[in-house]
């Protein structure tokens, strides 16, 4: 058996030099991104065939989260983290400009930060990634994540600055507006050809292991998702567009449930909200920050 303890270095794993990762891809990957975090579906799929015909194509700002992605790199063994016991915590992107339908992207990745909360709570690992079209080396979008390591709990915090701080939902007044959108049953062995193929969310026996009755959504797939709601709601016009989304992952989702979006306006292009899963009432996103202004 592997002594994670032991091989988890959280300052090796800051001080690495970031890595340059390259992806060419095609209008067939951005139509499966689409896909896979179940648009064109629905009653109303005129609504989002833009997303999946290549007829007019257009990319969906959040497939930024797949592109020149280092893939689930916790299960190398050399970083010594207990991949089994890995979560996704919390995600946040900043859209600088739209994606194009298909093209060659470079992404300069890093691990920035690591703050430990205790040998029996785990750890917390962020990692930056910057996003570019290699052909114009335009800066596309800026990506930073953050991942509860289950089984690393009581190294050592190595951060140079505190952790950042959630975005809090307003509590005194209802939501201004609610959308709800079906996942599919296959949905998470669609959204995994994208590139994240941890097996905890096809194999039944590792899900288990994990501590879960099944596989569940990948957090990245719930996370277009919560794109696509703001899209709809925010910036149905088509004359704004998705300038920052930001989410905090609460609870797993089941493949084939319903996720309610309750959103709330905070400011002029801003807003906050939240995601529950209709069929169990159980809050899977929380803190959830937006920001959208006019296209370009």
């Amino acid at each position: 058996m592997i002594d994670h303890a032991a091989l988890f270095d959280p300052t090796a794993l800051v001080t690495r030099s970031p890595v340059e990762i390259r992806q060419t891809y095609s209008f067939r990957d951005t139509i499966l991104y689409a896909l896979g975090i179940g648009a064109g579906g629905g009653a109303d799929q005129r609504s989002e065939l833009r997303y999946v015909y290549e007829d007019g194509l257009q990319s969906l700002p959040t497939m930024a989260v797949v592109l020149a992605a280092p893939g689930f790199w916790y299960r190398d063994r050399q970083y010594g983290i207990a991949w089994q016991k890995v979560l996704h915590a919390e995600q946040s992107v900043y859209f600088h400009q739209s994606l194009p339908v298909e093209g060659e992207v470079c992404s300069q990745f890093r691990i920035s930060a690591v703050y430990d909360k205790g040998a029996d709570k785990g750890a917390l690992i962020y990692t930056e990634r910057t996003l570019m079209d290699s052909s114009t080396g335009t800066l596309l979008a800026s990506i930073r994540q953050g991942t509860f390591l289950r089984g690393n709990g009581g190294c050592k915090t190595v951060a140079d600055r505190p952790a950042p701080a959630p975005h809090l939902v307003p509590v005194d007044r209802p939501c201004d507006l609610s959308l709800s959108l079906p996942t599919r049953p296959e949905q998470a062995l669609i959204y995994r050809l994208s590139g994240d193929y941890n097996p905890l969310h096809v194999d039944p026996d590792i899900a288990i292991a994990a501590g879960l009755p099944k596989p569940i959504l990948h957090g990245l797939a719930t996370y277009g998702m919560a794109g696509r709601a703001a899209l709809q709601a925010l910036c149905g016009s088509g004359k704004l567009r998705l300038k920052r989304l930001d989410v905090r992952f609460s609870n797993p989702v089941f493949p084939g449930e319903t996720i309610r979006f309750d959103i709330w306006h905070t400011a002029d292009g801003r807003a906050s909200f939240q995601a529950t899963v209709v069929e169990r009432s159980v809050l899977v996103l929380s803190n959830g920050y937006v920001e959208y202004g006019t296209a370009e």
